[in-house]
């Protein structure tokens, strides 16, 4: 795996902290600073998510997908799933995360509590490799609800 980020401040783009990520699958994305009121030209313009909002969105997406094929491959009747990540940061550098909470919503027909319960927690403890990474100085913390559809 791969991928290249590159600044783009000094090409002369409206942010000064912006950057574009290019992944060795040939997917690009764009992610930018905070703007820093005190000092601007070191802040960003808000164009794009932040890095470590990436991180965390690409977490949500590695649980999700777990969870989604665990169910499928259980056979049961998955029409949707979302997961919304609420996190935490140290106060000092490194701003680690240090809780997180997932929790999923995920809808089906008939879906049995007991084995979105267990998706998770497969999820969890053996499957996502972004979730157990960040286990090392992050509490996850996981709940869930079964809606029918």
């Amino acid at each position: 795996m791969e991928c290249t980020v590159s600044w783009t401040g000094a090409l002369g783009t409206r942010s000064g902290m912006g950057f574009l990520a290019e992944t060795g699958s040939g997917h690009s994305l764009v992610m930018d600073g905070a703007p820093d009121a005190a000092q601007p030209e070191n802040g960003g313009l808000n164009l794009a998510p932040r890095p470590l909002e990436l991180v965390l969105a690409g977490t949500g997406g590695c649980t999700a997908y777990d969870v989604v094929l665990i169910l499928k491959r259980g056979r049961h009747q998955v029409t949707g799933c979302t997961v919304k990540l609420t996190a935490e940061r140290a106060e000092v550098d490194p701003k680690v995360f240090t809780r997180i909470n997932m929790h999923f919503t995920v809808s089906g027909q008939g879906l049995p509590g007991a084995a979105v319960e267990r998706a998770i927690a497969m999820s969890h403890d053996k499957y996502c490799s972004a979730s157990i990474m960040l286990a090392k100085t992050a509490d996850i913390t996981t709940s869930f609800e079964v809606r029918e559809a």
